[in-house]
């Protein structure tokens, strides 16, 4: 099983980037899927997770900001983030609890997209 992240780039305070990461692999399902972020000299952190039945968890510090969305037809998660600040500059990391068919529930991590946000 792969995650596959994009859309991190470089924005000005205020402005919105959308991350995507997309779930392939041998036969799964989705238990949860979300993103952390670590910045500079900080611990990986939660930024926002949805399960299956969209039930959906975040950081306070995005609350009102970033929404996290999902399309089970695509094994696919989605973070809309608005009103962006500079201390939300960070590596980006995709994650997913996914169950394989005959093996049980594994976490997985996809490759870091940075964001960078400019004052």
């Amino acid at each position: 099983v792969q995650l596959q992240a994009s859309g991190g780039g470089l924005v000005q305070a205020g402005g919105s980037l959308r991350l995507s990461c997309a779930a392939s692999g041998r036969a799964f399902s989705i238990n949860r899927m979300g993103w952390y972020r670590q910045a500079p000299g900080k611990q990986r952190a939660l930024v926002a997770t949805i399960s299956s039945g969209e039930s959906t968890n975040y950081a306070d510090s995005v609350k009102g900001r970033f929404t996290i969305s999902g399309d089970n037809a695509k094994n696919t998660v989605y973070l809309q983030m608005n009103s962006l600040k500079p201390e939300d500059t960070a590596v980006y990391y995709c994650y997913a609890v996914l169950r394989l068919v005959g093996l049980g529930e594994y976490d997985f991590w996809g490759q870091g997209t940075q964001v960078t946000v400019s004052s």
